[in-house]
């Protein structure tokens, strides 16, 4: 085992630990205020068109459960040099790091500052996916469900939060548009959020990132269809999303299965 593999380890492990806590606090368990409730509300599910409804927010303990076992699976020393972990270990730590910190900017009103800080979590989670997309899906269970899974979920849900947090900014510094009907912008957000889910799709194949990204989307659309804003403009347009984004994740996937099972 090189230093670097040890270095890395502690590294995954600490930062994924900040993000838990940063989760306890901005949930209000450890004295902060919950999301929904900070920043006078700005990503309160009523408070643009493209917020989901709050039993979206569920999956984040799917997300946070996936990079703590990840976090204490890459510790087992077995795992110290495997490739997969020296290709796609920092990126999760950056990615837990980030977290962190966007919860600290929601905490201290800082919308502005927090949409930056999403959008470059999702750009990390995109070059780290890429990176886990190398391997195949040929995997170990631990592989697949630590690894595929966790990332890809992580990936997909950010995709759709990125969009969230930007209407939250605008609406915040007073552009009616994104927190009233009809919501069109919004719904070129949606779009352009949605653009980066079929990217996602075809290049990867990979199940876990379509599931949060049309867990998103219809929890948009549910919030848009059953509550103020409201903007059906905004909830069909996540639904015919969530369509194309599943579409193109069966496509790519019986491609690459096909293409596995003739090269066997």
């Amino acid at each position: 085992m090189e230093r670097s593999d040890r270095v890395r380890r502690i590294v995954v492990a600490l930062t994924v630990l900040g993000a838990v806590v940063g989760a306890l606090f901005g949930s209000g368990l450890l004295g902060g205020t919950a999301v929904s409730e900070a920043a006078g509300g700005a990503f309160a599910a009523d408070a643009t068109v493209l917020a989901p409804a709050g039993t979206a927010f569920i999956i984040w303990s799917v997300i946070y459960l996936g990079l703590v076992l990840y976090a204490l699976w890459q510790l087992v020393p077995a795992q110290a040099v495997k490739p997969l972990h020296r290709s796609v270990g920092y990126g999760v730590a950056a990615s837990a790091l980030l977290n962190a910190v966007w919860i600290a900017c929601i905490q201290a009103w800082r919308i502005a500052e927090s949409f930056v800080i999403i959008i470059i979590l999702l750009g990390v989670l995109l070059v780290t996916f890429v990176r886990v997309c190398r391997r195949s899906r040929r995997g170990t269970i631990a592989e697949i469900v630590l690894v595929d899974g966790t990332i890809g979920l992580y990936l997909g849900w950010v995709t759709i939060a990125a969009a969230a947090n930007l209407a939250a900014w605008l609406a915040s510094i007073g552009l009616d548009a994104w927190a009233e009907a009809p919501g069109t912008p919004g719904v070129v957000t949606l779009i352009g959020a949605g653009l980066i889910a079929v990217f996602t799709a075809w290049r990867g194949g990979r199940w876990a990132p379509m599931v949060a990204t049309c867990w998103g989307l219809v929890w948009i659309a549910v919030a848009r269809w059953a509550q103020a804003p409201a903007a059906p403009v905004v909830a069909a347009t996540a639904v015919v999303l969530a369509a194309v984004v599943l579409a193109a994740t069966v496509l790519r996937f019986w491609s690459r299965s096909k293409d596995t099972a003739h090269e066997s």
